[in-house]
């Protein structure tokens, strides 16, 4: 996950814009000139904020307490009220034709904020302290289990292990027990920033998060379902194939062959991402050759020589190393005797050099992934560095995601493994039906996930969810897309959407679903250019300098230019295309349909 930068940052930040059409109408046109000074300044103004607001909420991310929290909602209302004038100054440039730079900026401007303040005296000191306790509530969640307190990260564990369903319900509903508190601020959380989006022109919160990708609200949420239609066969042949495994495990009295798939039996506390389970729904024919997880503890690798792996990978492409301040800043393991947030992301304190990561690391393949991906991040920020301050940003937000994660397709491959001397031998292709599934389990799986979190909050914003109707809308909605249903009856008051850290922490989540579309566009061009022959799930672009030049051509252009440019400058292509998922997944999904024969699929 990014920590995105300043006007962009998810958790706390807020802005409140507004005026009274009369008072619009009665000013006088600004010019161009003034449009262009007025957004020049702009930038200044909020360059001069952000390294403070950023620190503060690094020290509140790696060490909460009362007094943490409230020096990062004192400084978030400080650069609110800065962003407060600033929103409504840019209204006033709506109609001037400015030159495209600076039209761009002003927009950027108007939208760039996730939870826009209402116009009134307080309100954007409530919000932001609204935001830092939901936020600080989840992270410092714990509940009873086994005679004690354990936190998400144990949690996960059981999750990720644990093959008795008992243990996974108890575990799952106990995680689960730490949101109900939330909903009613985050119902007012909702309201707030509907009414400040409102005020900005935009119908909702949902319609100013879609606006973010240069296009029509409305045609891009089209563009969503126009993706996952390319996208569902091939889960649902996915699902069908998981649950049969399922069944044969744990017998109908827990698994039923038909239906949903009950959460809590995917080896993810939010069944995202399936990987987990491998083991359980192996091929029985076709055997795996060797584990990451074990390949990494018998190397010796500890947190800090991940990332320095994960920095290599980069580096071989061309790109400078790490910083010296970022192994003495970042947060690579969970510190002793503190509340830290935990979840994974990504900072740019400066907006120049000051880049580092934020993670409980762990000695496994997961993490290793997940350094490759967070340092995907901090190679963007460092990209796009001397770019205009309101341009230090990705493509959208779902390139930011991406960077990474394209990176980390090359990171999994055997070819990869072989290339760092981690993996001895690449294995032939017997070994390919047993690597595609683990990767589709990861992959393919979270894709409904990443597109329904924030079709669920599109119907919040919209009101077509009520709060005592948002955990039904919930589970409707992780039904309808991804066949799976909670382990049990939910009580009256659960607030399940909650358990996810992106929705407390109010960090928009379709950039997710966009980032596993354009990580396969991504790697299937790279595999392109780089002259790879064999199957695209075995291209490992590591060490290729001419590669690496043209990604970093694209990252340094920041948010500068609509994305499709941005696309088009990489990978040639101008219109993002899940066709490069099903290049990548067709062996696996061949042998799935012959698996599948017989089966009862959907749900």
């Amino acid at each position: 996950m990014l920590k995105t930068k300043l006007l962009a940052a998810g958790a706390a930040l807020a802005i409140v814009a507004g005026l009274p059409a009369a008072a619009l109408a009665q000013a006088p046109k600004p010019t161009p000139a003034e449009a262009k000074a007025f957004a020049d300044k702009a930038e200044a103004d909020l360059a001069r904020l952000s390294q403070y607001v950023q620190k503060a909420a690094w020290v509140r991310a790696t060490y909460i307490t009362e007094d943490t929290q409230w020096l990062e909602a004192k400084a978030t209302s400080e650069i609110t009220d800065l962003a407060t004038k600033l929103a409504i100054e840019a209204a006033k440039y709506d109609g001037v034709a400015a030159d495209p730079v600076t039209r761009r900026k002003l927009d950027i401007l108007k939208r760039s904020l996730v939870a826009p303040a209402p116009q009134r005296p307080g309100a954007a000191d409530e919000m932001a302290t609204i935001a830092s306790r939901l936020d600080s509530t989840y992270s410092t969640g714990k509940f009873a289990y086994k005679g004690k307190q354990i936190t998400l990260n144990d949690a996960e564990d059981v999750m990720a292990s644990s093959r008795d369903p008992a243990e996974l319900k108890a575990v799952w509903e106990g995680w689960h027990s730490i949101s109900p508190g939330m909903r009613a601020d985050y119902a007012k959380l909702a309201d707030m920033s509907n009414e400040g989006s409102r005020q900005l022109g935009y119908k909702d919160t949902g319609a100013l998060w879609r606006s973010g990708y240069d296009m029509d609200p409305d045609a891009f949420a089209a563009e969503t379902d126009r993706l996952w239609k390319q996208i569902e066969p091939f889960y649902k042949n996915l699902h069908c194939y998981v649950r049969a495994r399922l069944n044969e495990k744990y017998g109908d009295a827990v698994q039923k062959r038909t239906g949903p798939i009950r959460a809590d039996l995917l080896g993810n506390m939010w069944a995202q991402q399936w990987g987990n389970i491998y083991p359980l729904v192996a091929p029985k024919d076709e055997k795996t050759s060797y584990s990451l997880d074990t390949l990494l503890v018998n190397a010796g690798y500890d947190p800090t020589k991940m990332v320095k792996t994960g920095e290599n990978f980069y580096v071989s492409l061309g790109l400078d190393p790490l910083p010296d301040t970022f192994w003495t800043r970042s947060q690579i393991v969970r510190p002793e005797g503190r509340e830290v947030v935990c979840h994974a992301s990504a900072w740019d304190v400066d907006d120049r050099d000051d880049i580092r990561i934020k993670m409980c690391t762990k000695v496994n393949g997961e993490d290793f992934y997940t350094i490759h991906h967070e340092l995907g991040h901090n190679y963007y920020q460092r990209a796009y560095k001397d770019q205009p301050y309101l341009f230090k940003n990705g493509a959208n937000d779902g390139f930011h995601e991406a960077i990474g994660d394209f990176v980390g397709l090359s990171a999994l491959t055997p070819t990869y493994l072989n290339q760092i001397g981690l993996l001895k031998d690449v294995p032939g292709a017997e070994g390919d039906i047993p690597f595609l599934l683990e990767m589709a389990l990861n992959k393919i799986a979270f894709m409904p996930f990443g597109l329904l979190v924030d079709r669920w909050r599109w119907e919040v914003f919209d009101g077509e969810l009520k709060p005592e109707q948002y955990n039904d809308g919930w589970w409707k909605l992780r039904t309808q897309y991804q066949g799976i249903v909670p382990p049990g009856p939910r009580p009256a008051d659960a607030f399940d959407p909650g358990a996810k850290y992106h929705v407390p922490g109010n960090v928009p989540y379709t950039r997710y679903f966009l980032a596993h579309v354009y990580q396969f566009q991504f790697h299937r061009a790279a595999c392109q250019q780089a002259g790879w022959k064999g199957p695209l799930h075995r291209c490992s672009i590591y060490g290729d300098k001419a590669v690496g030049a043209k990604f970093n051509a694209m990252m340094e252009m920041g948010a500068s230019k609509p994305w499709p440019e941005e696309l088009k400058a990489f990978t040639g292509e101008t219109r993002t295309d899940a066709s490069a998922v099903a290049d990548y997944f067709q062996p696996l999904n061949v042998w799935l349909t012959k698996q599948n024969k017989g089966e009862k699929c959907g749900w």
